[in-house]
């Protein structure tokens, strides 16, 4: 039925809503309550759960570099090659996103008329290489800490005295606090008066480490008060866009959208009774792949709760839809992602998958002197409504589970005898089977060698 709802909505006339989509660094479902997070308080964003639509089954990828990758192109790791973080101005090689070669999810909006801006964290360009990379990615404007550039100490600092990159070049904000900073750039992006749609891509710096007090909380002292205070800030920003969009011009719906790139960091919450340690890395379905996923439009999104299953190749072709862009295609470009417009429209029950998948993390390695995969083939999960499997870096499957019998993936069933086991692995088996046998290494027309460009110990195989 939700196949059939995404055809027949595909052929309508479409909506052309403003889209603002905020993307978390590093803050899992254990410390949002509105998900059950337990000793944390984030109103603004159970506002928007409970003015909008709150996902139970959305998956990133498990890592920074891998989510931001999927999220432009549409398409997953193995196919994209970003299978493993790298933070392109730390360790440079000539690596980079290159969207000559790679569909960019913001060019694709542009390319329908949309406004387009960015604020807070990339790290897949190194801008004093490439000044332009933000323009060619897709975007008319934008406020980015430049991610920690080798040789260059300011460079490190994203939160207090952040160092920015905007059109006119980098330089440190002393005094100023970074989150701050990003979010008043898009802020002013979206006020400002203009016939035609916006995207804004907000790309949160916080709550990933360095753990640091926030102007509302200065003399927050260990760990846990300073990610405490840290993920109040989000909220806090999260209701400065809620009232923004309140405000944007009457007659074209504002899309907000709110989701985590990864789980957390090496801190632990409480959700739901249980103490939940940041799945950062991992593929755990409580910590690690099903992210928090809200999306939030008064007149436009349904109110509700759904177990429909979306991940992150997913938003380029629902946002191309929701603006009637056409997508590119051809070779390297094919799509993994599956719109689900209808859903968020409350035009569909469901999205159209059957299935959504997750895999990559930790850095990646050089060879012959461009960056690749660790492996061949890395390790992944893939789940349906009920069932998940996970496969090996030996691309055979390892363990199979029940979630809704066991949500926190205690009963291994892969050996099982059970019929419905039994069928669930074959079934979700045959699919990372005609994935290909060897993951794809990154796309990218090399940049040319530069003085701070490292290989560590850690980088050579």
């Amino acid at each position: 039925m939700a196949s059939a709802a995404a055809a027949a909505t595909s052929s309508a006339e479409p909506v052309r809503p403003n889209i603002v989509f905020i993307l978390v660094d590093d803050l899992g479902k254990e410390w949002i309550s509105c998900y059950g997070a337990e000793g944390i308080q984030t109103p603004n964003i159970d506002r928007m759960a409970r003015q909008g639509l709150r996902f139970n089954n959305a998956y990133a990828m498990p890592q920074c570099t891998p989510s931001r990758v999927t999220l432009l192109t549409g398409q997953y790791p193995f196919r994209h090659g970003w299978v493993n973080h790298w933070d392109v101005p730390r360790w440079g090689s000539g690596a980079h996103f290159d969207p000559t070669v790679n569909t960019s999810l913001p060019a694709v909006l542009r390319s329908a008329g949309y406004a387009t801006a960015a604020a807070g964290k990339w790290q897949i360009d190194d801008f004093r290489v490439e000044p332009r990379a933000m323009e060619q990615a897709g975007f008319e404007d934008w406020a980015m800490w430049t991610g920690y550039e080798e040789g260059n100490p300011p460079s490190a600092e994203r939160y207090w005295d952040p160092y920015i990159f905007k059109r006119n070049g980098s330089k440190t904000h002393a005094g100023e606090f970074g989150p701050d900073l990003y979010a008043q750039f898009l802020l002013e992006f979206i006020a400002q008066p203009r016939e035609r749609p916006f995207f804004a891509y907000y790309a949160m710096a916080l709550p990933h480490t360095p753990l640091t007090t926030t102007p509302d909380e200065r003399t927050a002292s260990t760990d846990l008060d300073k990610h405490r205070a840290m993920v109040r800030y989000v909220d806090k920003l999260v209701g400065r866009f809620l009232a923004a969009a309140e405000r944007t011009k009457p007659g074209r719906p504002t899309l907000i959208v709110l989701t985590t790139d990864n789980g957390t960091g090496s801190i632990t919450g409480r959700r739901n009774g249980r103490d939940l340690t940041g799945g950062k890395t991992k593929q755990d379905e409580q910590t690690g792949t099903a992210m928090p996923f809200i999306a939030w439009g008064p007149g436009l999104v349904p109110v509700g709760v759904t177990d429909a299953l979306v991940d992150f190749s997913d938003m380029l072709p629902t946002f191309a839809e929701l603006a009637g862009a056409t997508v590119p295609s051809g070779p390297g470009r094919e799509l993994d992602g599956k719109s689900f417009a209808p859903l968020l429209l409350g035009r569909a029950k469901d999205s159209a998958r059957a299935w959504i998948f997750s895999m990559g993390g930790h850095p990646a390695v050089i060879r012959a002197g461009r960056v690749h995969p660790r492996v061949a083939f890395a390790n992944r999960v893939i789940r349906d409504q009920r069932w998940k499997l996970w496969v090996g870096e030996d691309r055979t499957p390892q363990r199979l589970f029940d979630l809704i019998a066991d949500p926190f993936e205690t009963v291994d069933l892969i050996k099982s005898d059970r019929a419905d086991a039994i069928s669930a692995r074959e079934r979700l088996w045959q699919i990372i089977a005609a994935q290909p046998s060897r993951d794809s290494s990154p796309r990218y027309v090399p940049n040319p060698p530069q003085p701070w460009d490292l290989e560590p110990d850690w980088q050579k195989k």
